[in-house]
C-alpha cells in the first residue's frame, strides 16, 4: 500500500513535532529530515513532490539563513518540487522572502493540521496537473502540428484543413499577414502528406535578386553565364519526391511567373543554358501576404498563375483576431526564453498580462516572439512588469451582434482568456471566472474546449 501513496517530506528538527506531522498526515507516505544535508539525501532518493520544511534548522535554529539556503539547494536540485514553508506570525518578512525565491506556499505555526492538509493537498494536485502538461507537450512534440500554439477556434480550424489537405496532392496557398507562421504551417503540410521523407524546400521571392531567381528555382548547366562554373541543380528539381514551398510569391517577376506556370503545367523544368526538358515530381505549396486578387487586377500576377497556384487556399488570422492566443503564446516564449537564458522562476505581472491581450500585435507571432525575448532578457526580478514589455496602444473592440452570440462568445472568451492568462491552469482558471472547478469542466465540454490537464 505504501508504494502507492504520494511521497512527502517533512523538514523538522524537533522530533516530537516529526511524529506530530508523520501522524497527521498517514495518508502520504511520509519521509523526514532534520537538517540541510539530510533533507538534500531525502530530495535525491525520494524526489518529493511536496515538502514542508520549517525555517529554523540546525545550526540556526532561532533563524532562517539555513532554512533559507535549503530551500534554495531544494530548488535547484528540483524545480518543480512544491515547498510550503512553516513560519511564525514574528517572522512573515521571512516567508516573503521564501516566497520571492520560489517556494510554492507558507503556513503560520503552530500547525493546524486541517488547513496545511488541504495547503498540501492542493499542492499535489498543481503538481499532478503540471507533470501532464508536461507528459502531453513530450508527447506531442514529434507532431507536425506541435509548432502552431493556440486555442482560438480560427486558428484550430486552420490546423484542420491543413490536415485535411496534407494527403492529397493539391497545390496549397496559404494567406496571412507577415508574422502568422505560414512557413510553419507549410513544413507542417509536408510533415503530414505522403512525402515526408522526402525533402522541402523553401524560397523566398521577395529576398533573392530578379536576375538570380530564375537560376535559384531551375538550376544553370555550366557556362550559362559568367561564374557558372559547373552544372548546378535549381531548387525546384531538388525538392524531387517531396514539397517546394514558394514564400512571398506574390513578388515573382512576370517573366518567371511564365516559366513557373509552364512547370505546373507540364511538370518538367529547364536549366538556365539547357535545353534538356527534366521531369520534376513535386508539390508546391506557396504563401504571401499580399492580397494576389488585387494583383491580377492591376495585371502584376498573372490571373492562370493564380489559379494553378490556388487549388487550395488557407488564410491565417492575424493574432489580434485569435481570442486569448496572445497571452498564450507569451508564456509559451517566456518560458522557451527563460530556459535559453538561465532565467528560473520568471512570471507575468497582471500589468503585463493586461498590455499584452490590449495591444495589437501588427507584426503578429515574430513580432510577439522577439517582444518576450527581449523582456525575458532585460527584465530585473522574477516579474515581468508591463514596462519591460514596451508596448503601446490597445486593440479595438469588437461590436456585439445580438444579445445569444454576445453571450455565448463572451463565456468562450472569457474562458480562453482565462486559461491563457494563468497558463492552463484549471484551478486558477476557475478561481479567476469565480466559478468551481465542476462547472468550469461543464463549460469547456459545452463549448468544445479542450481541457490542458
Amino acid at each position: 500500500m505504501t508504494q502507492t501513496k504520494q511521497k512527502l517530506l517533512i523538514i523538522e528538527d524537533d522530533p516530537g513535532l516529526q511524529k506530530q506531522l508523520k501522524w497527521s498526515f498517514d495518508a502520504y507516505d511520509v519521509v523526514v529530515a532534520g537538517d540541510r544535508e539530510s533533507a538534500l539525501a531525502q530530495i535525491r532518493r525520494h524526489e518529493p513532490a511536496v515538502v514542508t520544511m520549517d525555517l529554523g534548522l540546525p545550526p540556526d535554529p532561532d533563524g532562517s539563513t539555513e532554512g533559507l539556503a535549503t530551500l534554495q539547494q531544494i530548488l535547484a536540485l528540483a524545480p518543480d518540487t512544491r515547498v510550503i514553508v512553516l513560519t511564525g506570525n514574528q517572522e512573515r518578512g521571512n516567508a516573503v522572502k521564501a516566497i520571492a525565491m520560489g517556494a510554492y506556499d507558507f503556513h503560520q505555526k503552530p500547525c493546524d493540521p486541517e488547513v496545511l492538509g488541504l495547503v498540501i493537498e492542493r499542492a499535489f494536485f498543481l503538481n499532478a496537473l503540471q507533470q501532464e502538461n508536461r507528459r502531453m507537450q513530450q508527447s506531442q512534440a514529434d507532431s507536425p502540428m506541435s509548432g502552431v500554439i493556440s486555442r482560438d477556434a480560427g486558428m484550430l480550424k486552420v490546423c484542420r484543413n491543413i490536415e485535411k489537405v496534407a494527403p492529397t496532392s493539391a497545390s496549397v496557398m496559404i494567406l496571412g499577414e507577415s508574422g502568422t507562421g505560414k512557413e510553419v504551417l507549410a513544413r507542417a503540410l509536408h510533415a503530414l502528406s505522403p512525402r515526408a521523407s522526402n525533402r522541402f524546400m523553401a524560397i523566398n521571392c521577395a529576398a533573392i535578386p530578379e536576375n538570380l531567381l530564375e537560376s535559384e528555382l531551375f538550376g544553370y548547366e555550366k557556362g550559362a553565364f559568367t561564374g557558372a562554373a559547373k552544372q548546378t541543380k535549381g531548387k525546384v528539381e531538388l525538392a524531387h519526391g517531396g514539397t517546394f514551398f514558394l514564400d512571398e510569391v506574390g513578388d515573382l517577376p512576370m517573366a518567371l511567373q511564365a516559366k513557373l506556370l509552364r512547370f505546373l503545367q507540364e511538370r518538367v523544368v529547364e536549366r538556365v543554358g539547357g535545353h534538356e526538358e527534366i521531369p520534376v515530381d513535386v508539390r508546391i505549396v506557396c504563401a504571401t501576404h499580399q492580397k494576389l486578387k488585387d494583383l491580377t487586377a492591376t495585371g502584376r500576377f498573372r490571373e492562370d498563375l493564380y489559379y494553378r497556384l490556388s487549388e487550395i487556399v488557407v488564410t491565417i488570422p492575424p493574432l489580434r483576431d485569435r481570442v486569448g492566443d496572445a497571452a498564450l503564446l507569451a508564456h509559451h516564449f517566456k518560458n522557451k526564453f527563460s530556459a535559453q537564458e538561465s532565467r528560473s522562476a520568471l512570471h507575468f505581472s497582471n500589468e503585463a498580462i493586461g498590455a499584452i491581450e490590449a495591444y495589437g500585435w501588427p507584426g503578429n507571432v515574430r513580432e510577439m516572439e522577439n517582444c518576450i525575448k527581449r523582456a525575458v532578457i532585460m527584465t530585473d526580478g522574477q516579474y515581468i512588469a508591463a514596462d519591460d514589455l514596451g508596448l503601446n496602444g490597445a486593440a479595438p473592440e469588437e461590436e456585439p451582434l445580438n444579445l445569444r452570440q454576445v453571450r455565448d462568445e463572451a463565456e468562450y472568451k472569457a474562458i480562453v482568456k482565462a486559461l491563457a492568462r494563468v497558463d492552463g491552469n484549471i484551478v486558477k482558471a476557475s478561481e479567476l471566472l469565480g466559478i468551481s472547478r465542476p462547472t468550469m469542466y461543464d463549460l469547456l465540454g459545452r463549448h468544445g474546449i479542450k481541457s490542458p490537464g
